[in-house]
Formats: C-alpha cells, structure tokens, sequence
C-alpha cells in the first residue's frame, strides 16, 4: 500500500519529520540513493553513456546531484547542468564536483562550462551524448504557467531529447518539471518521462491527466520515514492511498479446508430487462468468480429461458415485469425471497422504466431494516437519484458504483467539475451520503465516509466498452457476499476489475478487442495470485 498525497500533506509529512530529527538533508540523501538505485537497476547497462542531470534550485536537483555521486562512484560519467543557481558553498555540488562530475550552467539560452569541462558544449549536444537524463529541475510545489525564461529553457531540453537519435532514457525526480502536482496539468515544455522516481508517496497530480501521460511508469523510493510514517501525525492524516497485489491480498476473505458454500455467503442480483439481459449474467457470473458460494439472480421473467442454459450454476428469482423490465410488484417477491442472502446488487441493466423505479422505492421503504449490504450500479444509480431522500434510505454503508455521468445525475454537478476534481467530489459525497463511492473511470476512486479513499493505479481502454461495469458491480457484491467490509470489497473489487482490464488486453493483444465477457477469465488469471 503506498500513499497518495496532495502537495500540502508532502510538506507536512517532511516538516513533521525534519522536527522528529529526519533532517532535509538526510532525507534528500537517502531520495537521492534511492534514486540512484533506479538508475543502476533499469538503466545500468548505460553505464558507459552517462548520467547527465537537469538541476533547479529546490530538492529535487539535490536529490539529482546525490544520485549522480552515487553513480559516479559506482563508474558512471555523470554530468550535471544548473537550469537554476544554486549557493556557492553548495555541499551537494562540491560532492559531485569531487567525484568527477563535468558542470554547466545554462544562461541565456547558452550552456556554459563551469567545472570538469573545458570546451563549452550546446544543450543538444550534451544531451544527445547521455544515456540517462535525470530532470529535476522543478519539484513538486512548482505552480503554472512557468516563467518565460524557465518555459523556454525546458522547452529547447524537451525538443532536444525528440531530436536525438538515440534519445536519452528519461527519469522525472519525483515529477516531471513543470507539472502541477496537485492539479495534473503540465506546460507544453514538460519533458516527458520514461520512469517518474517519487519521493516517500504519490502525488495526486500522477494519477490524473494529462500529467500521468507524461509520468511513464512511476517507483516510490523512501526517504528515511520511520516505519513507514508510522509514528507521524501527519503521515496518519494522510487518508489516501493507493492499493498493490499485497494489500488486496490481505483483505481478501480466507477460504478454509473445511468451508462450504454457506462459509462464502449468497449474492442476491437484481438485474436486467429485456433490452439489457446480458447485464445480469455478467454480474452474476462475477459474483460467483469472486468466490461467492451462491449466486441467485433475480430477473424479469421472460429473461429466464435466454440465460438460464448459459448460466447452470445460479438459481433464479423470476420477477414480475411491465414490457420486460422489473415492474413494482417484484419488490414483495424479493422480500419474500431474501432468505440467506448476504448482498444484494440492484440496478445493472435494468433501464429506466418508472416501474423499475417504484420497485426501487418500495424494494427500500418495505425492507427497511431487512436488506442484507447492498451495491447500486449502473441504472439503478439513475433511478435511485429520482427519489427523494434516498441515502438514508439504502442499508448501511451501501457500496455505490457510478460512472461520471451517473455521479453527475445523483450529485447535479457538471461533468467537468466532476472529471476535474474526481477525489475531491467521491470524498466530499460519500461524507455527505453517508455510503462507499466508487467514482469509475481512468485512475477509479473509492471514498469511504469516514474519510479514507483509494486510487486504483489504472487508465486503459480496454475497460471502456458495455458490460464491463456490470462486473465490477458483480465482483463487489461477491465480496461483499462473503463478509468483507464494504469499502475494502469495494477497493478491491476495482483493483481486480482494473487488473483484469489490462490482462485481458495483454490476452488478445489489443485494448480494442476486449469485451466485458473477457474480463471475467482474466479476473479468474488476477485472483489466481491473490487467492489459494
């Protein structure tokens, strides 16, 4: 599990140390060794083409120049150029100088020799002459627009590495120069990066566009933070975090030798119409592949005779209908039929019928307090939002799965303020309604109303067709069938789903093939290295 923090909890966390006795200059000794070791690990067999570094002022080109000491007594050339001035007295450069490192300073669009080097060089040459290129010029409390001076310098480096011919393997020091690190916005003259090596945490500007697309594949290196931060205040305030293969693997139920499928619960589904009926088969199929013991779906009538040979291993609920989508009377039957079910999922494709809706409301008013957790997705999301008062109508931490657009209609936000500020708005309204918000999407967020979320590290097409939510909303409620809590189903029912996404493609060889039906082996492929 690693941190996801905004730009003011990073410095919180750093000063909160620095007063603990973690000095900043321990802390960039150790971001710089840990830097260093990126390099030597991915790039090592560069080591006869250099290092060269692109240094500012702040941390982040000192933490560049302790990892060009590190690779310089490691036998790497190493050369630095100062974007920014940096004092005369400087440790940080008298230790790079010390070891061998050639030093330029870039001024007025000319690259001057300062120390290690006679022959002055241009910026294109220098960099075409690397094999490594560390930017840290700017760092993590850098604000848009850049200054001229700076926009242009940054500008002639990133047409200088498009340009070579063998361009230089790029390393971002915590973030690429000249992106928000809150915000996710990025000047033109960013220089994109192969590897982003950020400090102790992500910063929120990572995981959101179009910052990410320039970030490449992103590493976190400590910086000497007891235990993980366990002991500061400031890194325990820090709610959000991002979840890895361990996390989602300690959360997971345990499935014992002498279990039987009522040690894994029932999945009740409510789902589908006869213009949606795949919706439910895919929900349930996920249920059941998230390690459900029992699936029952509970569907229009006339749905039955198309899923029911596909789909031998659920049991049914036939409900009543009005032109083949579930009409008001079949709340009383799935009150009548609640029986062992331990979660519900209400709502993927079911359409917008206003009888599907009075289900809904009568489906909550008449099982107050009888409805086992629940999950809304999809157009039960709709639906629901039509009636009033309707958060305190749903069970407890009820798991909700909405899609931008469907936040936009259960909030009355504009999509755009939603899409731009996709942490803030699932955090703020899952305080407010009191539930588990999963606000689906690029970089998915889950929000608990107790103030946790969680960022799951993906953006892929191949998650963006029909369908695929529907097993989302399924794996959810699987897990949530067997007794996990809701925002720890939830977090790793999008973990799984994402995961999957990307294996499915891997699979087929290509993002554009995949279909929602293909993600359910390869969540089978994603939960095989979870679960034994």
């Amino acid at each position: 599990m690693i941190k996801y923090v905004s730009v003011a909890e990073m410095q919180a966390i750093e000063s909160e140390a620095d007063v603990s006795g973690l000095s900043y200059a321990q802390m960039m000794e150790n971001a710089g060794s840990g830097l260093a070791e990126v390099v030597l690990e991915e790039c090592g067999y560069l080591e006869t083409e250099g290092a060269l570094a692109l240094v500012g002022s702040g941390n982040n080109g000192g933490d560049a120049l302790v990892a060009l000491a590190y690779l310089a007594a490691e036998g790497w050339k190493t050369s630095a150029v100062l974007f920014r001035p940096r004092p005369a007295d400087d440790p940080l450069v008298a230790r790079f100088l010390a070891g061998g490192g050639a030093l330029y300073r870039f001024d007025q669009n000319d690259l001057q020799p300062v120390a290690g080097q006679t022959e002055a060089l241009d910026l294109e040459g220098l960099i075409a002459g690397h094999g490594v290129l560390l930017d840290g010029v700017l760092g993590t409390g850098a604000r848009l627009p850049l200054k001229p001076d700076l926009a242009a310098a940054l500008g002639r480096a990133r047409q200088a590495v498009a340009a070579a011919e063998i361009p230089p393997v790029v390393i971002a020091v915590d973030c690429p120069s000249g992106m928000d690190c809150d915000s996710g916005t990025a000047a033109a003259e960013c220089i994109p990066a192969e590897i982003t090596v950020t400090m102790a945490a992500v910063k929120h500007g990572l995981y959101k566009f179009p910052a990410s697309q320039l970030a490449g594949d992103l590493q976190v290196v400590g910086i000497g933070l007891p235990e993980d931060g366990a002991v500061l205040a400031a890194w325990q305030a820090a709610p959000c975090f991002i979840p890895d293969e361990d996390w989602v693997s300690s959360v997971l139920p345990p499935r014992p030798a002498n279990a039987h499928k009522g040690t894994f619960g029932t999945a009740l589904v409510i789902a589908g119409s006869l213009n949606y009926t795949g919706a439910a088969w895919l929900a349930g199929q996920a249920a059941y592949r998230s390690g459900a013991g029992l699936v029952t779906l509970g569907v229009p009538a006339p749905l039955h005779a198309a899923l029911a040979g596909s789909f031998p291993e659920a049991t049914w609920l036939l409900l009543a209908h009005e032109g083949g989508a579930v009409a008001e009377a079949a709340a009383e039957t799935v009150l009548h039929n609640l029986g062992r079910a331990t979660a519900l999922l209400v709502g993927p494709g079911f359409g917008l019928e206003p009888a599907s809706q009075r289900f809904i409301e009568d489906l909550l008013i008449e099982g107050a307090g009888r409805l086992p957790p629940a999950v809304f997705d999809a157009d039960g999301l709709k639906l629901l939002a039509g009636l009033r008062g309707w958060p305190q109508r749903l069970p407890p931490l009820t798991v909700l799965t909405p899609h931008p657009g469907e936040m936009a209609i259960l909030t009355g936000l504009p999509l755009a303020e939603i899409q731009a500020e996709r942490l803030e708005t699932a955090r703020l309204y899952s305080r407010e309604w009191g539930h588990v918000v999963v606000l689906k999407g690029a970089f998915s967020i889950i929000a608990a109303p107790d103030g946790r979320a969680a960022v799951i590290p993906v953006a892929t097409p191949a998650l963006a067709c029909a369908g695929t939510g529907d097993v989302l909303a399924g794996l959810a409620v699987g897990l949530r069938a067997q007794g996990m809590p809701a925002f720890e189903a939830a977090t790793a029912a999008a973990w799984i789903h994402a995961r999957a996404g990307l294996l499915a493609a891997e699979n087929l060889g290509s993002s554009a093939a995949v279909l929602a039906g293909d993600l359910l082996p390869a969540a089978m492929q994603v939960l095989s290295g979870l679960v034994k």
